[in-house]
């Protein structure tokens, strides 16, 4: 049970962390159209998972080369620096935030500024001199997205975990019942069905969410790139 009470309690944390209000109000009166038709409920969580692996989502080759505007300093290489979530951190705000130390760290800043911008602008962001991306890497449909969910998307993940514990807010035995309806699916009751490593050095969810509590509830909110989650 330890390994699933930090992830009940980011569980509940999802359910509170939704987009902004002028979003939620939007979807709210989407209540007419058909069920093939695209919201932007839809839009923000594709977005949130291109942030995320944005190759795997596309089931693209990820690039070999290390980003050009990645850090000389910084200690990863090739396709990861490619992830939106390397410089600019599963919380949104680089090195200001959780990634402002350790082996992700780059000294970039985040993505909190732009939440708010008119997609368009963001669109021009992604493709500048700075990012490098082209419609070759990623199609226009799917930049678009991407923008949406940093205009839309975002929350501020300190309200939800706190940064100097690491620890969820909330009350876990709320998140349970999400986790024991929803996950336990796939994960397990216990939270140990899925092991993500090996036996001698298993990793399973709740593992996730005690370590990294951010990258879990970006996940929860957003799924997981390249599977049905």
């Amino acid at each position: 049970m330890l390994t699933t009470i930090g992830l009940g309690t980011l569980l509940l944390m999802a359910g509170l962390a939704a987009p902004n209000p002028a979003f939620a109000q939007q979807a709210s009166y989407e209540v007419e159209g058909h069920a093939h038709d695209l919201s932007d409920v839809w839009d923000v969580a594709r977005g949130g998972q291109l942030y995320d692996k944005w190759y795997a989502v596309l089931e693209q080759d990820p690039p070999q080369e290390t980003h050009p505007a990645y850090p000389a300093a910084g200690k990863k290489k090739g396709s990861s620096t490619w992830r939106c979530k390397e410089c600019h951190g599963w919380d949104y705000k680089g090195k200001d935030g959780a990634y402002g130390k350790g082996s992700h760290y780059t000294g970039i800043k985040g993505v909190r500024g732009v939440e708010g911008m008119p997609v368009e602008r963001i669109h021009e962001i992604i493709m500048n001199e700075t990012h490098n991306f082209t419609e070759e890497m990623m199609p226009h449909s799917a930049m678009e997205k991407l923008a949406i969910f940093l205009s839309r998307g975002q929350v501020d993940m300190d309200r939800y975990i706190d940064r100097a514990s690491a620890v969820a807010r909330g009350n876990p035995r709320r998140g349970a019942r999400f986790y024991q309806t929803i996950c336990a699916v796939c994960h397990g009751f216990d939270g140990k069905l899925m092991n993500f490593k090996t036996a001698e050095n298993p990793e399973y969810i709740g593992t996730v969410a005690q370590h990294n509590p951010w990258e879990t509830l970006h996940k929860v909110r957003f799924g997981q790139p390249g599977v049905g989650m």
